[in-house]
């Protein structure tokens, strides 16, 4: 007897139900673990800590152990509900109005997972065993410091032999309709923190002084001012933000001693950590040179820049997209960060959800049509996937 096809509303229903508020599990990865293992897939609970940050639980689950093997990346995690009050429909409680089914995740991810999962239990089932092997790997950690989920869990997969040949991740890339983008990268993240000493003084005898304001202004100045590339197909000009100017100097008429900035670069693989905080050093070095000065700079790392470069993997998900909702997919690069970061120094990764208009908001929700049509480009995706030589 065929067996009727999953749906994944109320696996999502399930999924938001759980209240796993990063960095709590609330039972959503015990949904998944047992759900998975009735369908024949291996399940690893993975929980790992560090010094200083919380314990994290995950879950690697895998079906099959030939090539090629595709894994889909995700997160049950989720961010705080805010206000309560604000919401129409309580957050955790999964409800359906008006064609939508409400509640925190339901977007931002727990819709792409419960998808995903819904898709890959029906190729199973119609396909029973098949050259190669699917797997997921569901983090607790992405809304959270990112420390001891995907990258830890990674590098679990790499040690035990797990690390797939594709992957897909599930975050809601999709920004008008669903299908319009398909994310093959991201733009890297670095920022400064820049201070300039003086000497603190009467503001009627700045002779007497050394007022850090005037050194700083200059150096914003020259690298707000400056253009770091002109972008390319794939990204847009890379972009600077000052983000704080600060003196700490509620007076009038007092000259500060000290003037700080702090700033943000987000860029493309032209550039790189090093690279951009040499240009930053050039352009200290250049305003010390005419002015004098104090100066201190400390950066920190976000993510590198990268791309998955357009191929027979990108172009076996854009016509999966195509074929099941008319539209061919723009790749973009846009957008902050994601695991994929994690994910693109072990193998080629891109990102592909539904719509992400309420990720994060107050009455975070997702169309049900919306959520069968993703369940339904994944198993497409995974179908071309398993009969197309890669």
């Amino acid at each position: 007897m065929k067996n009727a096809p999953t749906d994944s509303v109320p696996l999502l229903q399930d999924l938001i139900r759980c209240r796993s508020v990063t960095p709590a599990e609330g039972g959503a990865l015990t949904y998944l673990e047992n759900l998975l293992s009735t369908q024949g897939f291996v399940c690893h609970r993975l929980i790992f800590r560090e010094a200083g940050t919380p314990d994290v639980e995950n879950l690697f689950a895998r079906f099959g152990s030939g090539l090629p093997h595709l894994c889909f990346a995700g997160h049950t995690d989720v961010v705080p509900e805010g206000i309560l009050e604000a919401w129409t429909h309580s957050p955790f409680a999964a409800e359906i109005s008006d064609g939508f089914i409400y509640g925190r995740g339901a977007s931002d991810m727990k819709g792409s997972v419960a998808a995903f999962a819904a898709a890959a239990i029906d190729f199973i089932r119609a396909t029973g065993k098949f050259k190669g092997s699917l797997s997921v790997l569901i983090t607790g950690d992405e809304e959270g410091p990112a420390i001891n989920g995907t990258v830890k869990v990674l590098q679990w997969m790499r040690d035990n032999g797990h690390i797939p040949d594709h992957c897909i991740v599930g975050e809601p890339s999709c920004v008008e309709r669903l299908g319009d983008t398909i994310k093959i990268g991201r733009r890297g993240s670095l920022s400064f923190h820049v201070t300039v000493e003086g000497r603190q003084g009467h503001a009627a005898y700045p002779h007497k002084a050394d007022n850090p304001i005037p050194k700083l202004a200059r150096f914003i100045d020259r690298i707000a001012a400056a253009r770091l590339d002109e972008g390319n197909e794939h990204f847009d000009p890379s972009t600077l933000a000052v983000t704080t100017f600060d003196v700490g100097n509620p007076a009038g008429n007092v000259i500060p001693s000290r003037a700080t900035a702090k700033f943000n670069i987000r860029f493309s693989p032209v550039h790189g950590f090093a690279s951009l905080r040499q240009w930053i050093d050039t352009e200290i070095a250049v305003v010390r040179s005419e002015m004098g000065g104090n100066w201190s700079v400390s950066a920190t790392e976000g993510a590198d820049a990268f791309i998955t470069e357009p191929g027979a993997f990108v172009g076996l998900v854009q016509d999966a997209v195509e074929r099941e909702t008319g539209l061919l997919p723009k790749l973009s690069t846009s957008g902050g960060t994601s695991d994929a970061r994690f994910v693109k120094d072990y193998c080629p990764v891109l990102e592909f959800g539904p719509t992400n208009a309420t990720i994060h908001q107050t009455d975070e929700r997702i169309g049900v049509e919306e959520l069968r049509a993703t369940q339904a480009i994944y198993g497409r995706i995974i179908a071309d996937y398993f009969s197309a030589e890669l």
